[in-house]
């Protein structure tokens, strides 16, 4: 029986970030070796306070409001105000099964064309085109680190004018790490002023943040038109708990209203045992702040480590200031990778998992043109609970315990520089 699909789903694979973790753990389960830089998950556990209050909730089993749990709701709103300076009225934040739903529904709910800087997280696109979205990708350069510059949403928005326009802002930043600092964002801000952008910042990454730096946001420059996306996934180490957060503005409020009518006509609500352990993480921070804190300074000591190694090996590679991937590209080698076919980032991600059994995913999955050789890299191919367990603190990071607490990553980086000195 043919299968009526429909045509908005044509042209579209699967996710590229679940693909290829599939395909690493196959390799895996059937005894072969693998360094996966493809897929970026926390490799943390989940910290033992939130643990606890999931178990201590799991008999609750009616439905909660479709919005979410208002003691969480409340609870997310302090947790912006006092640790991310973002204050946010708890009535116009609303609980979903991970950001990634909360921004589908919001790119459903939203009558707007939507703005990609190139390279962005590979799910924005895909999900504009099942909604029949028209996608616009904005250049970036490298040596900007691949921020979205103001000119660039400008001249894009001046061919725009009579279109409502979303701009996805992401920082720290999946694919390259990079994180935009107060200025970049207070000229992006007064272009989207200007034009009337509305701006989705995706701050899922928002406390693995390497700068050192208070937390910089959108939400701060252009707090009237600025939707915040956050989650357990990434610092709270909690990615298949399936819990994100959306912030909604007061001025952007009817989003609010439209996201409940769908919400309830859709998912309904989110678990309400995980809302309950999202209530400790958001609720009693202080009890896994020293959590986030050492896990930051591993993500932290293993970027550096793999940064380092990458300049060495001739990369071109911006030094990542967040989050738990960076993005080089093979530029420098394109004359002996084109004599062996490899003219573009998917031949060459390939022939490294079948010739150096390195996982890597193209930049081109990322919005990025195959030409540019470039290459997602997620470093978190490591135990991390044993890490955590012995950590010592970065400053007494010797050799030794490099090797014994990353054995995939260096073994991956050693593969990387074998296979472009024989090229």
């Amino acid at each position: 029986m043919k299968v009526p699909l429909t045509s908005s789903i044509a042209g579209l694979n699967e996710s590229a970030t679940l693909a290829i973790n599939i395909r690493a753990r196959e390799i895996r389960a059937q005894g072969g070796s693998v360094c996966h830089f493809g897929f970026g998950q926390s490799p943390f556990p989940v910290p033992m306070p939130i643990q606890d209050a999931l178990r201590d909730h799991a008999a609750v089993k009616d439905y909660l409001p479709t919005l979410g749990l208002p003691e969480l709701r409340e609870a997310v709103a302090r947790f912006y105000q006092q640790e991310m300076n973002s204050p946010f009225s708890a009535e116009h934040i609303c609980i979903g099964p991970g950001s990634k739903e909360l921004i589908f529904q919001a790119l459903f709910v939203l009558e707007t064309a939507v703005l990609i800087p190139a390279p962005s997280w590979v799910s924005y696109g895909p999900q504009a085109q099942l909604l029949g979205k028209p996608v616009y990708t904005l250049p970036t350069r490298r040596e900007y680190h691949y921020r979205l510059q103001a000119d660039v949403l400008e001249q894009v928005c001046q061919q725009l004018v009579d279109t409502p326009k979303l701009l996805i802002i992401n920082s720290p930043n999946n694919p390259t790490g990079a994180v935009y600092g107060e200025d970049d964002l207070s000229a992006l801000a007064e272009v989207c002023r200007k034009f009337g952008v509305i701006v989705l910042s995706d701050e899922i990454y928002a406390m693995i943040d390497f700068t050192g730096q208070s937390h910089q946001s959108m939400a701060h420059a252009y707090p009237e038109g600025t939707i915040v996306t956050g989650g357990l996934s990434k610092s709270f180490a909690a990615g298949g708990y399936r819990l994100g957060v959306m912030l909604i503005p007061d001025p952007l409020c009817a989003l609010t209203k439209a996201l409940q009518t769908v919400v309830s006509e859709t998912f309904s609500t989110v678990s309400a045992p995980v809302q309950y352990a999202a209530l400790e993480a958001y609720g009693h921070f202080d009890t896994v702040r020293s959590f986030i804190n050492q896990t930051l300074e591993i993500h932290r000591s293993v970027a550096e480590y793999v940064h380092a190694r990458f300049i060495g090996m001739g990369l071109n590679c911006p030094e990542p200031q967040g989050a738990f991937y960076m993005m080089p590209d093979f530029q420098n080698y394109r004359a002996s990778l084109a004599k062996k076919g490899m003219t573009s980032d998917e031949a060459l991600c390939h022939a490294l998992l079948g010739e150096a059994h390195i996982a890597l995913l193209p930049g081109s999955s990322f919005y990025l043109g195959p030409e540019a050789l470039s290459a997602r890299v997620a470093f978190v191919d490591y135990d991390g609970g044993d890490v955590l367990a012995c950590w010592p603190g970065k400053d007494a990071l010797t050799t030794e315990k490099m090797t014994d607490f990353f054995p995939h990553i260096i073994a991956g980086c050693d593969r990387l520089e074998q296979y472009l000195s024989l090229l």
